[in-house]
């Protein structure tokens, strides 16, 4: 599986970001997806993810209520749509895939990230 992640960009505090995550293959809805972040000087940690089952999502504390992830399984994408954006939000994004919802960053694949920027 390959996986394009798109969508990030610089944002005001407060605003809004809709990252997408497209996926190669036919097998797109056998597959756990999840988003990850790493900022600067930190290490990579889980943001949301949806099993591939039932849809059903999962988010960190950190952005439980602000942040809502969705799959098109005809589209073969993800999305993370990102309100009530903080500065602390700024990171690298990456969608991963794996055969099963983990909140661990023991993925199969991964894609190339994209850079959020929360700043006035």
């Amino acid at each position: 599986v390959q996986l394009q992640a798109s969508g990030g960009g610089l944002v005001q505090p407060g605003g809004s970001l809709r990252l997408s995550c497209g996926a190669s293959g036919r097998t797109f809805s056998s597959y756990a997806m999840a988003w990850f972040r790493q900022a600067p000087g930190k290490e990579r940690e889980f943001v949301a993810g949806i099993r591939r089952s039932d849809g059903n999502t999962v988010y960190a504390d950190s952005v439980k209520g602000r942040f809502a992830m969705s799959r098109d399984n005809a589209k073969n994408t993800v999305y993370l749509q990102m309100n009530s954006l903080k500065p602390e939000d700024t990171a690298v994004y990456y969608c991963a895939a794996n055969t099963y919802l983990t909140v661990s960053d023991d993925y199969d694949y991964w894609g190339q990230g994209t850079l959020v920027t929360v700043s006035s």
